[in-house]
């Protein structure tokens, strides 16, 4: 069992640092031996765990969509109304972005994955069907304009949050996301919302990062209106 655990740690040691690696130097740019140095391991260990530096991006994509995809299904099993849903997911990822290295490598990576001899889709998928869900449900809760076609929707919000982030990386360092995502929903809420709802609604994404930045106020729980 203690040889087990040793192997379960330096795997994951291998992703944090191949994460580290990537995140700062992108794919391309990023060897083995600066993976195993990052990951302060030999790269005997490395190639006993992974076989090519395809393998190890792979791992850091994985694990990074776990993590990021678990907050779209918290989103989803909560009671959270379903707008204020997706545009709390969308901000917390914004946090992960900021503060996780292996969230943001797996982001980076998908993003340079053409490069890789299995298209990277999943991922994808998964961000749009947790927004038509959630869209669905705001429809039905009376926050979304009846008849609005939430697949085209779904396929248009996770797509603009890649190109809000990969902007802000590029000019801040990401610094400004969240304030970069609240004027993506500022664009993208009187599209969506019920005309009878927009006064309360269109406030929705500045309501939302004040409560993230509070101490004892999580974003996860839902607002008071």
């Amino acid at each position: 069992m203690p040889k087990q655990q040793r192997a379960i740690g330096t795997r994951a040691a291998i992703v944090r640092g191949a994460a580290e690696a990537f995140r700062r130097n992108g794919y391309g740019s990023t060897s083995l031996a600066n993976v195993a140095t990052a990951a302060g391991v030999t790269k005997g260990a490395l190639y006993f765990h992974f076989d090519s530096k395809e393998a190890i991006a792979l791992a850091v994509i994985q694990a990074q969509h776990e993590a990021s995809i678990a907050l779209g299904h918290r989103m989803l099993d909560g009671s959270i109304p379903g707008l204020e849903a997706i545009v709390t997911m969308s901000l917390e990822l914004a946090a992960q972005l900021r503060a996780d290295p292996v969230v943001a490598a797996g982001i980076r990576l998908t993003m340079e994955s053409s490069v890789f001899s299995t298209p990277i889709v999943g991922p994808y998928r998964d961000w749009m069907a947790v927004c038509e869900e959630l869209l669905g449900r705001a429809i039905v809760e009376g926050d979304v304009a009846g008849g609005t076609d939430v697949a085209a929707a779904a396929h248009f919000i996770s797509p603009a949050f890649t190109g809000v982030q990969l902007v802000s990386e590029a000019l801040t360092g990401r610094e400004d996301l969240d304030r970069r995502v609240e004027e993506m929903w500022a664009l993208i809420l009187p599209a969506l919302v019920a005309p009878e709802r927009r006064e309360r609604l269109l406030g929705l994404p500045a309501r939302v990062r004040a409560a993230g930045s509070g101490p004892a106020s999580p974003r996860s729980r839902s607002l008071a209106w």
